[in-house]
């Protein structure tokens, strides 16, 4: 596959599983501006941990985890004590715990559905990670799960860049999956299990500064933040809020919550710990080297549902097709003249419900 750029610098003119392209003429100076770039690079700023002395206030519940850190939730749906669904949410870039499919109270109540959202590590009032991965956020689930007695199984719904630990659940923690639901998966274009022709075809096809922010990601991910910070280097459309939405309603949403001033609110909370340790290592994480393929995962012991709007501006419809037809166990739902931003469709929230739960065992 062809790597997906052409910049020297950081020594991407190679194809996938070949080398890095030494015999270019322009190894050396490659080399060298490599080497003058890491040594100007100054690390981020150590993060301001919530409850720790001159860190944001602690508001929310928490949960420690086995390594000490903290996980901060937020209820909703059927009292747990009452329920016969368990379901953790994974929010999605720029995210937070309060982030759900946005079912109604009437269904969640009547199927019994109780479920939390967390803040991924480094996000809102969830302590950082520095090792953060696909694996962990896997366990941080099921940590979760556990030290709120949610029983031997749970599901887990994902949403956009949070699906990567619904992934990862899959991978290293089947067992204790009932069913899993994935909300417009973002989609790393290094996944071995893509054509190479057709992955390079989308990539190019993002604004310049993404396709920057993703090779810096995936390639050179110990410089992100200083790259990231650069206002002279061309840098993620996404996080400044800038995209190109092809879909009405998505465009809609983000004008709306840019002018009442939500969208910056949301980033405030997202990052008050740092924005290298939530939105930073979230790219490093998704857009990095996995340590598996998903489109080589064998079929789990439990149903798999993925919803994807024909749309969508930021996860390229193609690749999520080809993903599903990788992917026998998959239940695909592609929903017409729809965009990213699926919790707010109407109706959706139910119909993830109904999906899953609605003929489910008692």
């Amino acid at each position: 596959m062809e790597l997906l750029c052409k910049a020297p610098v950081l020594s991407c003119g190679a194809r996938r599983g070949r080398g890095s392209g030494t015999g270019s003429p322009m190894g050396p100076l490659a080399g060298a501006l490599g080497r003058w770039i890491y040594g100007a690079v100054k690390p981020p700023p150590p993060p301001r941990i919530c409850g720790a002395p001159g860190g944001p206030p602690v508001t929310a519940p928490r949960v420690r985890l086995s390594d000490g850190r903290h996980l901060a939730y937020a209820e909703s749906g059927a009292r747990k004590e009452d329920a016969r669904y368990m379901v953790v949410f994974s929010h999605g870039f720029t995210g937070s715990r309060h982030d759900t499919i946005r079912p109604s109270p009437e269904v969640a109540e009547e199927l019994g559905v109780y479920m939390v959202g967390f803040d991924r590590a480094g996000y809102g009032e969830s302590d950082p990670n520095p090792n953060r991965s696909v694996k962990s956020a896997a366990l941080d689930v099921e940590e979760l799960a556990d030290a709120l007695g949610l029983g031997p199984k749970f599901y887990v719904i994902g949403i956009s860049l949070g699906c990567h630990a619904v992934w990862g659940a899959l991978k290293y923690i089947p067992e204790r999956i009932a069913g899993a639901a994935m909300m417009a998966p973002v989609v790393n274009y290094w996944w071995p299990g893509f054509p190479a022709d057709l992955a390079a075809e989308v990539y190019n096809k993002q604004e310049v500064g993404d396709q920057w922010a993703l090779r810096v990601s995936h390639y050179a991910p110990g410089i992100l933040h200083w790259w990231m910070d650069q206002s002279w280097l061309p840098t993620s459309t996404v996080v400044a809020g800038t995209t190109p939405l092809p879909n009405k309603r998505d465009a809609e949403i983000r004008a709306k919550l840019k002018a009442d001033g939500t969208f910056q609110q949301k980033m405030e909370l997202a990052t008050q710990q740092g924005i290298h340790e939530s939105y930073y290592r979230d790219m490093m994480v998704m857009f990095g080297k996995w340590e598996f393929d998903p489109m080589s995962l064998p079929k789990p012991p439990c149903p798999v549902h993925i919803w994807q709007g024909d749309e969508d501006g930021l996860v390229p419809v193609v690749l999520q097709r080809h993903i599903a037809s990788r992917l026998s166990w998959v239940n695909y739902h592609e929903l017409p003249a729809t965009g990213h931003f699926l919790s707010p469709v109407p109706g959706l929230g139910d119909t993830v419900l109904q999906t899953l739960f609605g003929n489910a065992k008692q």
